[in-house]
């Protein structure tokens, strides 16, 4: 062999041991940040812990929440707010009433014919409206002209059997799910505006004058014989269909809860005790917070960044709003850390681009190379070409986020069950207790509504959970408002 041979054969073999070098160095590279993508996952899950001991916790810091709330106004984060909803409906009601449901950008408009004792709700009709941009910054009057004009052609499509008893004011139920300090069953002062309406005359107004000077304006004879905010409509809309309810939930894009009080518990409620001996609270949820809450950085940045610091806390944890932001989150820091390659997805680093009914998907899905998964991460991140391995990841955060949750949300269920007494069982008594929820997150997210109905059970024990049922309402919000105008109109006491 040749003394050139020999050279070639060792710069060849130099050449085939460090490209063998470079693989074993990017192997052990790319193993150093599986790891360390791992640990963020491990650390993660730690902070997100949800056992038995904490979520009790949980549940008794938001019992007392709740007693400080109804002592005094401003007394605790928890508003507890006294609704004058004193009566819920009973079955009895009878006759035509109307519901104007204004929720975010869309509002629906309801008639519904009730049939008195054992003829339930007869027939129902409804009819959405979206509302267009300009009138959610404009003025108040255009906002109000706008709904009215839209429930006036409403009325005017009424059928010969949806007509009201002769001499008498059409009667309304408005749902008006947006911050508001009530003063009466049938009015109550803006607080705020929320999801996206921004008119500053309209705050600190009565938003049931609001509406009642705009179908003056339209020449229509209708009167707003009750406002309420979209979760006592669904506790309402409960009562109506199974007399045991006495709780409502709503857990969708927000959340919140109502729950009907004796009113002698209530300290800061200074008028006259009403007949019914009880008054319907809500609660505004949303805005419980407690160090026994497990907060993680994540959730924090969050809240740092979001439009209102520092409030919201328990519904930043729990809602549709949240949940596919803080994975999202999770994601992107794992991405630094090259997850998904040397760049992180300029997609990733969008807030809210992941949306909650998104994370559902890819939780759900059962395919044996998680389809779902590839499919939007491509589509909507545009990532391709992930291993099966880092997608099981993706549905291992999915099942974090979700199940604390559903687990909190359990957690303050069993609060209110606590502060209502319902929480054990008395001796000789055979008392039902029935929790009305809605929304599209309980509704669709069937991995976090199981871990809720699960971990309730757990929280109670089997012999209390024999008395407690929860009930999907579904749009007790609109059916609720028409229910609540019934049981609160003006012609009871001609009928009694």
């Amino acid at each position: 062999m040749g003394k050139l041979t020999v050279c070639v054969a060792v710069v060849c073999g130099v050449a085939v041991a460090a490209a063998a070098a470079v693989v074993i160095h990017r192997k052990m590279k790319k193993s150093g940040k599986w790891v360390k993508a791992m640990e963020i996952v491990k650390e993660f899950e730690e902070s997100c812990r949800t056992p038995i001991s904490k979520l009790k916790q949980v549940a008794d810091a938001m019992t007392v929440e709740m007693h400080a709330g109804l002592a005094s106004e401003g007394g605790s984060k928890l508003k507890m707010l006294i609704t004058y909803v004193d009566s819920l409906p009973t079955g009895n009601e009878k006759g035509l009433f109307y519901a104007l449901d204004l929720g975010g950008t869309n509002f629906r408009v309801l008639r519904v014919l009730l049939g008195g004792k054992d003829g339930g709700i007869l027939k129902q009709q409804f009819k959405e409206v979206s509302i267009p941009p300009n009138k959610m910054t404009g003025s108040s009057a255009e906002l109000f002209d706008y709904i009215a004009a839209e429930l006036a052609k409403f009325v005017a499509q009424e059928e010969d059997d949806f007509k009201p008893t002769s001499g008498r004011p059409r009667e309304l139920g408005f749902t008006f799910s947006f911050p508001v300090m009530q003063t009466s069953i049938a009015s109550g002062t803006l607080l705020r505006w929320t999801k996206g309406f921004s008119i500053d005359e309209t705050v600190g107004q009565d938003v049931v004058a609001e509406l009642t000077k705009a179908l003056e304006r339209q020449g229509l004879e209708m009167r707003v014989s009750a406002l309420v905010n979209d979760t006592v409509g669904t506790l309402a809309g409960g009562k109506y269909a199974n007399n045991d309810v006495v709780v409502s939930v709503i857990l969708g894009t927000g959340s919140n809860a109502a729950y009907v009080e004796r009113a002698q518990a209530i300290p800061k409620w200074h008028g006259l005790l009403p007949k019914s001996g009880e008054m319907v609270i809500n609660m505004e949820w949303g805005n419980f917070r407690s160090s026994h809450l497990p907060l993680t950085e994540y959730d924090q940045a969050l809240d740092a960044e979001s439009l209102n610091p520092g409030e919201q806390i328990y519904e930043k944890v729990i809602s549709g709003m949240y949940l596919g932001e803080i994975f999202r989150r999770v994601l992107c820091r794992m991405a630094e850390e090259a997850f998904f390659g040397d760049v992180v997805p300029p997609k990733l680093k969008e807030p809210f681009i992941l949306g909650t009914p998104v994370m559902s998907a890819m939780h759900h899905d059962t395919s044996p190379d998680l389809k779902v998964v590839a499919n939007n991460l491509k589509d909507i991140l545009e990532i391709s070409n992930t291993s099966l391995k880092m997608r099981k990841v993706i549905v291992q955060l999915c099942d974090i986020v979700a199940t604390r949750g559903a687990r909190l949300s359990a957690a303050g269920l069993l609060g209110i069950l606590k502060k209502m007494g319902r929480d054990t069982i008395k001796e000789g008594e055979k008392q039902k207790t029935v929790i009305a929820m809605d929304g599209g997150l309980y509704e669709h997210y069937e991995e976090y509504r199981n871990s809720l109905e699960n971990c309730l059970k757990e929280l109670l024990g089997e012999e209390v959970c024999k008395t407690i049922k929860i009930e999907h309402s579904n749009d007790g919000s609109g059916i609720g408002a028409a229910l609540l105008s019934a049981s609160h109109s003006q012609y009871l006491e001609d009928e009694s």
